[in-house]
């Protein structure tokens, strides 16, 4: 899980050291088979027309954009800090809200970054509509944000708990 605030984004351990692998991955092994892949391609004769060639080029592109992502990421992340547990909405935490005018409607997130995405939770950032209308939000207050469609919607948080993994 991760938060970012000032430029600064702080992560659970186990999300760095996921994060780092991916870096490293990346970074070694799968930029060599990229670089391999291009080569491979030029062989080939004209480049105007060889379509193995401008993949493997869009691959490498996506993949240097991927690990720019990560090492700004990584830069400025702090490791090991936790939200506390106060009932307080804050990006780490697992929240449940209920939307109003339907008690038994409710839906329970990961509020946090998408760099770490919970396979059981669904994550909404921090920065999205209903992500940055619960946060600092205590148990019991309501929220209200817009949906794609411009109609608002209200909720209610019923509970708000550190992401334990």
């Amino acid at each position: 899980m991760t938060q970012t605030s000032d430029n600064v984004t702080w992560l659970t351990q186990e999300a760095y050291d996921q994060l780092r692998a991916e870096l490293e991955h990346l970074s070694g092994p799968a930029r060599a088979e990229i670089v391999a892949k291009i080569e491979e391609a030029r062989q080939e004769g004209d480049l105007k027309e060889n379509a193995g060639y401008h993949a493997a080029r869009e691959d490498q592109g996506k993949l240097e954009l991927r690990v720019r992502q990560l090492t700004q990421l990584l830069e400025h992340a702090k490791v090991g800090e936790a939200p506390a547990d106060n009932g307080v909405v804050a990006p780490g935490m697992v929240v449940t809200i209920a939307f109003d005018g339907d008690p038994d409607d409710t839906l329970t997130f990961l509020l946090g970054s998408r760099e770490y995405v919970s396979s059981v939770l669904d994550t909404y950032s921090p920065q999205s509509p209903l992500g940055s209308s619960v946060n600092s939000k205590k148990v019991g207050q309501k929220a209200s944000y817009e949906l794609p469609n411009g109609k608002k919607t209200s909720v209610t948080i019923l509970e708000a708990k550190p992401y334990q993994g």
